[in-house]
């Protein structure tokens, strides 16, 4: 655990020392926000955050494959580096965006490109947990899933990054879940604790972490195509990575008796959580698609009627509907750890919809009334 929190505490500080440099070079290169229709900024805003999340991550990756611990094994080195190798592919592709605005068509080729590194690379999806089985996949279902699966993840949170430091938030939240189950199912399992996926988790979490503090309300910088598709692909690759690293059978076998005694649900939970951590964003994602659809526009085409346009429409400030959809994404990822540690889904299930509307109910009041008591007499 302490080589984790030296890979975090790295990922933070690089991200956070380079978000300086990245503002002064996007303001000189161009790459800014100007202020659409669709926007909720109101000045113009220098892009590049993504680039510095990604510094953080590398030097995390870098600092950690070295380690005594998280070194030793072979395989989490081999596939750190095919995920970094796949994420500077896909920032790269979002700094273009950022700076000549591709269209949608170039972006998903991008995505793509990445997605098929990390197959070229060897990390891919190696099975599929169904009700009575886990399910091995041949070489084309694998990539096919595989590529799928981290395209959907880069476009979920492209869509959930729409206020200042609400995708860096959510997806530290969800990473940091991702890598306790993580961690949590190697100790339980009583295999190694080294794994690329907790190493993929906790310096994501910390390049977050960092980067936070340029981009929270009022921010100074935005993450950009750059640092949405980043923290995606890096989601995605942590679940993927994890199927190659542990033992399917001995998942089978531990969710059977998990299952009987209301446990641990290991088979299920590596696939499931990054579903989970996103599950703000792909709802998002697929009412936007049911949206644009209806009204005869294509999927792409943007809008002002996301969930956080909608909460600030509903009278939330900028800070309320942010921290509100914090306690939301909490709420469903640790919710699913929950329910997996316990098999208790309906107890969990109602606990997590009482946190949730207790959060609608106060949040919005105790943020108006910091509000007021601020306001000049």
């Amino acid at each position: 655990m302490r080589e984790y929190l030296l890979v975090f505490t790295i990922a933070a500080i690089v991200a956070y020392l380079m978000s300086g440099l990245c503002r002064r070079v996007a303001v000189r290169a161009g790459a800014v926000a100007t202020v659409r229709e669709r926007d909720m900024h109101t000045v113009p805003i220098p892009y590049l955050g993504g680039v510095a999340m990604f510094f953080g991550v590398a030097a995390a990756f870098l600092v950690g494959v070295n380690l005594p611990f998280l070194g030793r094994l072979e395989l989490v080195r081999h596939d750190a580096w095919a995920v970094l190798a796949a994420a500077a592919v896909i920032c790269a592709v979002g700094v273009l965006d950022d700076l000549f605005e591709l269209n949608a068509l170039a972006k998903l080729a991008g995505q793509i490109l990445a997605a098929g590194l990390v197959v070229a690379l060897g990390v891919k999806m190696l099975w599929i947990p169904l009700p009575d089985q886990i399910f091995t996949l041949d070489a084309t279902s694998s990539i096919a899933i595989t590529v799928f699966f981290i395209v959907l993840c880069t476009n979920a949170v492209n869509y959930v990054d729409g206020l200042d430091g609400l995708a860096a938030g959510v997806i530290a939240i969800g990473a940091l879940a991702f890598f306790l189950y993580a961690y949590w199912l190697t100790a339980d399992a009583d295999i190694s604790r080294a794994t690329t996926a907790s190493l993929i988790t906790v310096a994501a979490a910390g390049a977050c972490i960092g980067f936070l503090p340029h981009n929270f309300f009022p921010a100074r910088i935005f993450m950009g195509d750059s640092g949405a598709m980043l923290l995606g692909l890096l989601l995605a690759t942590s679940a993927i990575s994890l199927t190659g690293q542990i033992d399917s059978s001995r998942l089978a076998d531990a969710s059977g008796q998990a299952s009987q005694a209301g446990g641990l649900l290991p088979a299920y939970l590596p696939l499931v959580l990054p579903l989970a951590a996103l599950a703000l964003p792909f709802l998002d994602f697929a009412l936007a698609v049911v949206r644009r659809t209806i009204r005869g526009h294509w999927w792409w085409v943007a809008d002002k009627q996301h969930l956080h346009h909608q909460l600030v429409a509903r009278g939330h400030s900028h800070r309320n509907a942010v921290v509100l959809m914090y306690v939301w994404a909490a709420l469903i990822s640790f919710g699913t750890i929950a329910i997996g540690l316990t098999g208790q889904w309906i107890t969990v299930l109602a606990l997590v919809l009482a946190g949730a509307i207790i959060a609608w109910v106060t949040v919005g009041p105790i943020s108006r009334r910091i509000q007021t008591r601020q306001q000049p007499h």
